[in-house]
C-alpha cells in the first residue's frame, strides 16, 4: 500500500519514553473517491515497535456501495517490507518482481522491497464472501545491513490455534507454542488474536520486545486501559506477561505486533525508508526517471499508470537520535 498523503511529512523514526495508547488519523487512499484508512504509526509519540514503522487499518467497506474499492497504481518503496492481512475481502498484488498474487483472509502476503520495488494493489470481488474490505497493511523497516537485500515474497497461511477462550493466528515470530516459519530481519512477532466475549489472555511474551495492540473489533482492555477501535496500545521492553480482556458483549478481534526495538536512525517519507536526506531525494528521482532500481508492473490496467512522487519539502530530512526507553 502507498502512503498516499499529498504532501507527506518528514517523520524521524526513533523509541521514544511513551508507553499508552495511540490513536489513529483518518487518511484517503486513492483520490477524492478513496476509501478512508486509520494511521496509527507513525505518530510524534512514537514512530516505531520494534522494527514496525507504519499501520492502517481500513474497513469495513462495503464494495457494492463504493465500486472503487481500493485501488492503488503502481508505487515505489525501499529499505522495507510490506504484510498484507486481511480479515474480509480480496486484494490482487502485482509487482516488479513479478509476482502476482491474491490476498486473502487470514493469510500472510509479505513483500521485501530491499533496494527497491514497485507494486500494485487493487481490491477485487470474486464472490458473496469479498464484497466488504477490512483489514491491516503493515510496514516493517529493514536493518542497514540488509536495505539494500534482493526483492521477495513471502506467503503464509498461519492455522488457528485454540488458547483458552481465545483463537491466535501467528503469522510472523512465535507466540503460545505458535511459531511462523516466515523469515524476518529482526526479531519481530506479529499475531491476530481473537477473543470470546468475557475472554481474559495473559500471555507470555518476550521482555526483550516492545509490543503494540491493535484493536480491529470489540471492546478490550490492554494492561487495565479500555481501547477504541483503530487504536493501538503500547507496552515497553521489560514485561514479559501482556493481558487482553474483552469486557464487551460480543467476539473482539486484535493484532498484536512486537519485536526488539529498531536501534538505528531512520528517515521516512512517502514510500521510502532511507538513512539520510539524501537517500530520499535519490529515491524519488530515481522513481520520477523510471529508473531500472524499481522496475515496472506488468498487468495493472488502472486509469493512471503509476504514482507520481509529491515534491520533497524545502528542508533537510533528518534522523532523530534515538532515545533512551
Amino acid at each position: 500500500m502507498s502512503n498516499t498523503d499529498p504532501a507527506p511529512a518528514e517523520v524521524a523514526c526513533a523509541p521514544s519514553p511513551f508507553t499508552g495508547v495511540l490513536h489513529p488519523r483518518e487518511v484517503p487512499l486513492g483520490g477524492p473517491r478513496a476509501i478512508r484508512v486509520r494511521r496509527t504509526l507513525p505518530q510524534r509519540e512514537r514512530s516505531l515497535i520494534g522494527a514496525w514503522c507504519f499501520a492502517d487499518h481500513y474497513g469495513p467497506h462495503d464494495l457494492r456501495g463504493n465500486p472503487g474499492g481500493m485501488d492503488v497504481p503502481p508505487h515505489p518503496h525501499t529499505g522495507l517490507q510490506t504484510v498484507s492481512w486481511l480479515f474480509t475481502g480480496e486484494i490482487e498484488h502485482r509487482d516488479s518482481a513479478g509476482v502476482h498474487a491474491i490476498v486473502r483472509p487470514g493469510e500472510l502476503n509479505l513483500m521485501t522491497a530491499g533496494a527497491g520495488i514497485c507494486h500494485s494493489e487493487i481490491s477485487v470481488i470474486s464472490g458473496p464472501a469479498s464484497t466488504v474490505l477490512h483489514g491491516v497493511q503493515l510496514w516493517v523497516a529493514l536493518p542497514d545491513a540488509d536495505r539494500d537485500t534482493d526483492r521477495d515474497f513471502a506467503h503464509y497461511a498461519p492455522p488457528p490455534q485454540s488458547l483458552g477462550d481465545s483463537t491466535i493466528r501467528v503469522f510472523l515470530g512465535e507466540l503460545a507454542d505458535a511459531r511462523s516459519p516466515v523469515n524476518t530481519f529482526t526479531p519481530l512477532l506479529g499475531a491476530q488474536l481473537d477473543l470470546d466475549p468475557g475472554a481474559e489472555l495473559t500471555l507470555d511474551v518476550d521482555r526483550t520486545f516492545e509490543h503494540g495492540v491493535l484493536l480491529d473489533q470489540g471492546s478490550v482492555d490492554v494492561a487495565g486501559t479500555t481501547l477504541d477501535v483503530a487504536d493501538l496500545a503500547f507496552q515497553a521492553v521489560g514485561c514479559d506477561q501482556l493481558s487482553i480482556v474483552n469486557r464487551g458483549g460480543g467476539p473482539a478481534r486484535v493484532l498484536l505486533l512486537g519485536g526488539t526495538p529498531f536501534p538505528e536512525q531512520l528517515v521516512m517519507w512517502w514510500n521510502f525508508v532511507g538513512r539520510s536526506h539524501d537517500d530520499i531525494a535519490t529515491y524519488r528521482r530515481q522513481w520520477q526517471d523510471h529508473d531500472s532500481r524499481f522496475g515496472s508492473v506488468a498487468g495493472y490496467t488502472g486509469a493512471t499508470t503509476r504514482l507520481p512522487a509529491p515534491p520533497l519539502p524545502h528542508a533537510t530530512l533528518r534522523p532523530r537520535p534515538n532515545q533512551t526507553l
